[in-house]
């Protein structure tokens, strides 16, 4: 499996505090069978990531990584915040893309989600780049999905957070967006081996498996599209939004 949002790279953001949080990270990865993170960084104007310092701060904990005998690797990424991708220059935007540098993970701005995220995915795809939302059910509001599907008609993918599933108060919520078509891959956004939500997927795979629409195409959601994202590969939608 492939973790496409989390915060594993040490002292860069809110993430992993040192490289033992780092390894701590990787360790419950490895516990939960996934073999690549990319690690997203949140860039955004609070917090003073140097997207310069990405490439190299991955490589050093691969280097870690590799020499505690932790069969995981990290991808280069970010979490390119809405209100950041339209600043940042076309070399920018690579480094802190998904893997080879075709999809963006997009962070919503607090709140319901609106007009201007739409505006940014219409952006992003007249520079070329394919755009992945970030957990957006974290912006609740009566027309959220609605509003999902709004931007997967303009060609993002949606990304939800596995452990929300796992949650008694979230649950719920978490099955009707997945029921209604709108969630397409799930990551982590680990922060901390330390506490937090824990870098694991497989338990939120078991709950989609066991709803009856979104079943057939748990391969397609767990494999097919992590891996098409981080090769900068075009994907192909098995589904669409239920109305």
């Amino acid at each position: 499996m492939i973790d496409l949002h989390c915060h594993i790279l040490p002292g860069v953001d809110d993430g992993a505090l040192d490289f033992e949080d780092s390894l701590g990270l990787a360790r419950q990865a490895v516990n939960d069978g996934i073999e690549r993170v990319c690690a997203t960084p949140h860039i955004r104007h609070d917090h003073d990531v140097r997207i310069e310092e990405v490439a190299s701060r991955v490589e050093a904990l691969n280097s870690r990584l590799h020499a505690e005998g932790l069969p995981v690797t990290v991808l280069s990424g970010g979490e390119v915040a809405e209100t950041a991708v339209e600043d940042l220059s076309e070399e920018e935007l690579v480094r802190v893309a998904l893997g080879d540098g075709h999809w963006v993970l997009l962070e919503p701005v607090p709140g319901p989600l609106s007009d201007t995220l739409l505006a940014r995915v219409a952006h992003l795809a007249e520079r070329g780049h394919r755009t992945l939302i970030a957990h957006p059910e974290r912006h609740l509001s009566t027309d959220m999905h609605e509003r999902i599907a709004a931007l997967i008609a303009a060609g993002a993918l949606v990304q939800a957070t596995a452990d929300f599933f796992l949650r008694e108060h979230t649950a719920e919520g978490m099955r009707a967006l997945a029921e209604a078509g709108l969630v397409h891959v799930l990551s982590s956004d680990a922060h901390s081996s330390h506490g937090g939500r824990p870098l694991h997927m497989n338990e939120a795979f078991e709950v989609l498996a066991g709803i009856e629409t979104v079943a057939p195409h748990i391969e397609w959601m767990r494999d097919t599209a992590p891996q098409a994202i981080v090769e900068g590969d075009e994907v192909v939608l098995p589904f669409g939004p239920v109305a």
